[in-house]
Parts: C-alpha cells; sequence; structure tokens
C-alpha cells in the first residue's frame, strides 16, 4: 500500500532540507482591518478579491518555481486570504513560527501600502536577523524611499524578478557581494542606498511558467497547507483562473499602472514581454487537468500581432478546450476575428473596458480611442458569433470628465440595449478610479490631465489607507470632479444601471433590490463617517463604534450584484491524468532536489533566454 505524506512532515537530523529561503506574505490592503472600522466602498468591485485585496500577484508562483528548479525553498502564504477566512487567526504568532532566509513582500499597487509596511515591520521585529525583500510595480516605483525604512532590507526592481531574486539568494548563501546582482536596491552598514542597474529585462515570458500552478499544487504536498495558497476568498466556491499574454502592453491608458509608458518609466521596458502560443497552450493544458472553471486571457491577444494572434487560438483549437475562455479586447474587432475564436474555443466570452461612452474623453484618456459607431460593430460582430457574454466597464473619475458626462453612460447604456439588449447578453458596469491614481501613470506624472494629486509619497499613501472611507483615501481630485461627486456618481450610475438591467430582464428581482439596499447604505454610511469626521475627537471614537455593523453591512455591499461579474460555471474541479502526471513528476524532482540539498550540493540554473533591450 503507498502512504502519501506531506513532504512538511518529513525531517532530517543531518540538515533540513525544507528550512525555507524565501517565504512570501502576500499582506492585506489594511493589516488591521478586523478591528478597524472602515469603510472601502467599491474599491475591489471590478476584480475577484475584496477590498482586502487578498488576490495575491501571479507573479510570485513564477518567481517561487523559478527558484525551486534553482534548489531553494520557496514557499507562498497569503496572510490576507487567512486572516479573512479565521476571525481569531493570529498573525503575529504564525509569522514569529516562521524561518526563512528572506522574507518576500509584495508591493504590486498602492491599496497594500499599509498593510505591506506592517507585515515588514513585524517582520523584522520579529526575525531580526532575516532580511525584508519588497517587489511589485509601485514597490519599484517608491524602490529609493522604501528601501529607506529601517525593517526594509532590499527591493528588486523591474517587472521580471526571477532572475535577479535568484541571484539575491545566492549571494546571501554564498557571502558574495551585492553589487552584481541585478534591479537590487539595498543599503549598506552604514545606512547609504545603493540602487544597482536595472538590466535584467527578459524579451519574452517563455523561461517561466507564469502562473504556475503545478508549483501551487506541489507546494501544497510540500509544505502541507491548502489554505496559503488559495488566491481570494470565493476560490473554492468560482476557481477562476487566468494565463497571461504578457508583461508590459502596447497601449497607453492614462490611468493605468501598467500601460507602455508606465512600463518604461518603472521597469526599462521598451516593449511588452510576450508569451509564445506555444505556451499559453501549455497552460491552459495544465488548467484543464485540475478545473473546468473559466479562463481568463489577461491582454487583448493581437497586441502581439495578428500573426501571433492566429497562432494562439490554432493551438487553442487543438485543446478542444471545455472551459470557457474570457477575453479582453483593447480595439475594435471584425468578424474575421470573432470567426477565428469560434472556430477554435466551445465557448467565450468577452470583456471590454471603455470607460467613458464619450468618445473625445476616450481619445484623451487612451483607452478605447475609437469611434461608438465602430464600438458598436464590434459588439454586434462578437455577439453574431456565439460570444455568450459581454461586459461593458464604465469609469467615473477619468480625466476631464465632468459629472454630467459620468451620467451620460446611462444612457448610452440604454441605447446598446435598445439595439442588443434583446440576446441579454450585453451587461453593463461602473466602478470609480479609487482609492489611489497609480505612480508612473499619465494620470500621476502629468499635469495636463487635469489631476490635483494629493499624495505623492508612498508614506503618504501608507496613511491615506487609515482614513475612515474610500472616499477620502482618494489621492485625486480632478478639476471637473471634487472627491464628492466622483462618489456621488458613482452610486448614480450604479443606481440607474441597476434600474436599466432589471428592466431589460438581465436580472431577477432579487439581484435588484440588493442592489438597491446596498446602494441606499452606502451612501448612508458615507454621509454618516463625514457627520462623524466633523465631531470632536474625543466623541468619534464612540460615533464610530454605534456604526460598527452598519459600516460592515456597507463594506459587503457592491455596486452590482454578487454574481453579476461571473460567467455560468457547470463545473469547479476536475482530476484529469494530465494532472496525476504532473504532479508525480514534479514530486520526483523535488526528491532529487531533497536528496542534493540533504549532502549540501546545489546546481545553479540561471536565466539563459533572451534579454530585451531596455529604453
Amino acid at each position: 500500500m503507498l502512504l502519501i505524506v506531506p513532504f512538511a512532515a518529513v525531517r532530517s537530523p543531518m540538515r533540513d532540507p525544507f528550512r525555507r529561503d524565501l517565504i512570501f506574505l502576500h499582506p492585506p490592503s489594511i493589516y488591521d482591518f478586523r478591528g478597524k472600522d472602515v469603510f472601502l466602498g467599491p474599491i475591489a468591485d471590478a476584480v475577484p478579491s475584496t477590498g482586502e485585496f487578498e488576490m495575491y500577484p501571479v507573479g510570485l508562483t513564477s518567481i517561487a518555481s523559478f527558484l525551486e528548479k534553482n534548489h531553494y525553498n520557496v514557499q507562498i502564504v497569503n496572510l490576507a486570504h487567512r486572516m479573512m477566512k479565521r476571525s481569531r487567526f493570529d498573525v503575529e504568532g504564525y509569522v514569529a513560527r516562521q524561518e526563512a532566509t528572506v522574507f518576500g513582500i509584495d508591493l504590486h499597487w498602492l491599496p497594500h501600502a499599509q498593510g505591506a509596511l506592517a507585515i515588514a515591520e513585524m517582520v523584522k521585529r520579529l526575525h531580526p536577523k532575516s532580511h525584508v525583500l519588497f517587489g511589485g510595480l509601485s514597490a519599484s516605483y517608491y524602490h529609493d524611499e522604501l528601501v529607506r525604512y529601517p525593517f526594509v532590507d532590499f527591493v528588486i526592481r523591474g517587472d521580471s524578478t526571477e532572475e535577479p531574486v535568484r541571484q539575491l539568494l545566492q549571494a546571501l548563501r554564498e557571502g558574495t557581494r551585492l553589487e552584481a546582482v541585478e534591479n537590487l536596491s539595498w543599503k549598506r552598514t552604514d545606512g547609504s542606498v545603493v540602487a544597482n542597474p536595472l538590466t535584467f529585462i527578459p524579451a519574452d515570458l517563455d523561461y517561466v511558467d507564469v502562473p504556475d500552478y503545478r508549483y501551487a499544487m506541489r507546494s501544497v504536498f510540500k509544505y502541507g497547507n491548502l489554505s496559503n495558497l488559495i488566491p481570494y476568498i470565493e476560490w473554492m466556491r468560482y476557481p477562476l483562473t487566468m494565463i497571461l499574454n504578457s508583461r508590459g502592453c502596447t497601449q497607453d491608458c492614462s490611468v493605468c499602472g501598467g500601460s507602455a509608458s508606465a512600463y518604461q518609466r518603472i521597469g526599462h521596458r521598451a516593449r511588452p514581454a510576450f508569451r509564445s502560443p506555444e505556451k499559453l497552450a501549455a497552460d491552459s493544458r495544465t488548467i484543464m487537468s485540475f478545473s473546468r472553471a473559466p479562463i481568463f486571457m489577461v491582454h487583448d491577444p493581437r497586441i502581439g500581432g495578428m500573426h501571433r494572434c492566429r497562432e494562439i487560438f490554432d493551438n487553442l483549437a487543438k485543446l478542444d478546450l471545455p472551459n470557457e475562455l474570457i477575453l479582453e479586447l483593447f480595439f475594435p474587432a471584425n468578424g474575421e476575428f470573432f470567426s477565428m475564436v469560434e472556430k477554435s474555443v466551445r465557448s467565450w466570452s468577452l470583456e471590454m473596458t471603455i470607460e467613458s461612452q464619450d468618445e473625445e474623453l476616450r481619445r484623451v484618456n487612451g483607452k478605447f480611442p475609437f469611434s461608438n459607431e465602430m464600438l458598436e460593430s464590434t459588439i454586434s460582430g462578437a455577439l453574431a458569433h456565439g460570444c455568450r457574454k459581454l461586459d461593458l466597464f464604465f469609469m467615473v473619475g477619468i480625466p476631464h470628465q465632468t459629472y454630467g458626462q459620468a451620467m451620460e453612460a446611462v444612457d448610452y447604456y440604454r441605447h446598446l440595449l435598445d439595439r442588443f439588449g434583446r440576446s441579454g447578453k450585453v451587461h453593463a458596469y461602473v466602478s470609480p478610479l479609487s482609492p489611489f491614481l497609480d505612480p508612473g501613470s499619465r494620470a500621476f506624472e502629468d499635469p495636463s490631465l487635469g489631476y490635483e494629486v494629493r499624495y505623492r509619497t508612498l508614506e503618504e499613501h501608507r496613511q491615506a489607507l487609515t482614513q475612515l472611507s474610500w472616499k477620502d483615501m482618494l489621492s485625486f481630485e480632478t478639476e471637473a470632479m471634487s472627491r464628492d461627486e466622483i462618489a456621488r456618481a458613482s452610486y448614480q450610475v450604479a443606481g440607474e444601471l441597476n434600474e436599466l438591467k432589471y428592466k431589460y430582464g438581465l436580472i431577477g428581482a432579487a439581484t435588484y433590490a440588493a442592489v438597491s439596499h446596498s446602494l441606499t447604505a452606502a451612501e448612508a454610511v458615507l454621509a454618516e463617517i463625514d457627520r462623524t469626521a466633523t465631531l470632536p475627537p474625543d466623541k468619534r471614537a464612540a460615533a464610530l463604534a454605534v456604526m460598527r455593523k452598519q459600516i460592515q453591512t456597507a463594506n459587503g455591499a457592491a455596486l452590482c450584484g454578487v454574481d453579476e461579474l461571473k460567467w455560468p460555471l457547470s463545473q469547479r474541479f476536475h482530476v484529469g491524468g494530465t494532472l496525476a502526471r504532473g504532479l508525480a513528476g514534479g514530486l520526483l524532482r523535488e526528491f532529487r532536489h531533497t536528496a542534493a540539498r540533504l549532502v549540501g550540493r546545489y546546481d545553479v540554473a540561471p536565466f539563459t533566454g533572451q534579454r530585451a533591450e531596455p529604453r
């Protein structure tokens, strides 16, 4: 009888082959959210995670896998998820029990500023001899300020950090000079800051698996914990997966920290690094081995050119993909494109972020800068070729947008429903640009776009997350809209979109009533928090305590129905032969690596791919 035991249960008296070289700790947005009365509002309504942004960056899995192939033990711990799952989860006690040479903390987007720095400070207090490492786009932008915190030792800059982190771990293991580690910002013993050149910029993404789902599955066996790897709070019920088209983008939307100019500014990337069509198909095959849930393809498949796009769908056609494929479109598409999609996959849906019905606002913003006629032709073509669900996203707070222009999204959606509504497939959503402008984006850097930026430094963003409501956290106002107007318009547009969807039969009575109630509760809480802010400081705490349940209810509210953004799900998980073979191969490799670690032998497999030309 074969007995399968998690690797974590095995220990050697000679040497601990499972001692972590690196533990990634994914923080919540606000570290002490469980004991604070903060109204986060709709800041995460358009993503699968909650306002604590518990979904960790997929790049953590590719870094971990790359390092484990180089004989380093790397574990991912989703602290945010564990804190949300168990109200009594003792974060400090858990972190105190962990041991690692380096603790890594992601700061990819700024909503994590407060939680990330709080976790870093805790780690350094509990493990003064361990090193604290940061990475991510926001960490890269603020690397000089970030590394000056006394509890931060290193920042790895750039959008692809697998090889630089390997170089760092090797330098720490062998005691060699840190000056040779690419993309590294660090402190000398005298406290002076050094920023090594940002030279590791891979030309493509085929040197890693990203996301690396096989690493995640092996890690459950190796470290004996599933909860640490759960991406977001609802994942076990709705296991949405993704494949990553590229790092970097060809588009230059003004408010996006992942735009072409932002990647140039932050990561010195002149052009996107693409994943090959063959690798995207392999990623999809891996997902098929354990899940039948929808697969979301990040970025428009056409941004690498139509030749590459055709190869992507040729490879997907060979898979006979049973999962629904969700695509993004950044610019208009014709019947030829949609026919190719229809012939390649069993079922598919579409997401289009247009942000405004106003063509001139779209042109200035850089998001879908084409006419409404071309937009509607694209919608018509998608529906004619079998698109099951088409989601349109509007935004409040884009450059030069007035309150009235934000409200006009409702009239435009009514027009779309009059034209396409009988299909029941065209759904619209709205969200405010919140809570922060992305550092490195054109809106953050260029005053001509009309933003009055309230927070410029990392510390200012950290302190902003201690405010009582999402409106108070907003890092900007525009020359056309105040923070109050941005908040009011967001709720008003959401309410009228809810009315339209109910009228046209896109949502049922229960969803309509729930959203209406949520919006009323949210606006009431926002008004009450504004009133509380005018009270003397000694009376605010008592007033907030009275509001606690009201705030908690409002935090569970949303600008749309709980399941409106989900696609149909016939089966969540599936265990196939591909999964079994992949796990067996990975576990065999891990046993070989473990034997090598026991005798102190470490093979090195550094990056051997092609590097891109920096800007």
